[in-house]
């Protein structure tokens, strides 16, 4: 178990202060920002309401989704399992740079950056694929790219994104499977 914690530090270790460019310190900080995702939300909204019938029930699961992926790491998860962020551990000062504007006393794992954004990936990955086909792909690249962040600023290590990654993964393929089963594929809109 001491291999995969000291792996776990050796990659954190890499991906903060070995991997660092002038570039990533200005933007990764900014990526992690909720507020900075406001309008790809109001997109998917709108997206929504332009294409899908019904598409009432559609933005409820997506905020059910996100709903949920709270719900089960920044209140079950991390209530269960305590584990101190890497901005908080002495073993970790000298070894990672601090690029977060804080750095929050609450868990480290899961990190729930990773299971909202992977939750919302994956429920919108699953239930838009009729519609955008091959260019879902970017949901998942938005969502690795924000993970990447969490461990760029040095507020996760490596395992609690990972970790928050696969629950939002399954999160998502829950309410995906409600709305698939519910409403479906025939649910979107004939074009032209």
């Amino acid at each position: 178990m001491q291999f995969i914690f000291d792996a776990d530090r050796y990659v954190l270790h890499l991906i903060n202060y070995k991997w660092q460019n002038s570039f990533f310190d200005q933007l990764m900080p900014l990526l992690r920002n909720s507020n900075l995702w406001i309008p790809l939300y109001l997109f998917v909204g709108v997206f929504a309401l332009v294409n899908i019938k019904k598409s009432g029930w559609f933005i409820l699961l997506f905020i059910c989704t996100a709903a949920l992926t709270d719900l089960l790491s920044s209140h079950v998860i991390k209530n269960l399992v305590f584990r101190l962020r890497p901005c908080r551990d002495a073993e970790m000062i000298g070894y990672i740079r601090v690029l977060a504007s804080y750095c929050p006393i609450s868990s480290s794992f899961t990190s729930s950056h990773a299971v909202n954004h992977f939750g919302i990936a994956t429920f919108a990955s699953i239930t838009l694929l009729p519609y955008v086909g091959r260019w879902i792909f970017l949901t998942y690249l938005w969502a690795f790219s924000i993970i990447y962040a969490q461990l760029y600023v040095g507020v996760h290590y490596p395992i609690d994104v990972l970790a928050g990654a696969a629950v939002g993964v399954m999160a998502g393929m829950l309410t995906a499977t409600v709305y698939r089963r519910r409403w479906g594929r025939h649910n979107f809109t004939q074009k032209g």
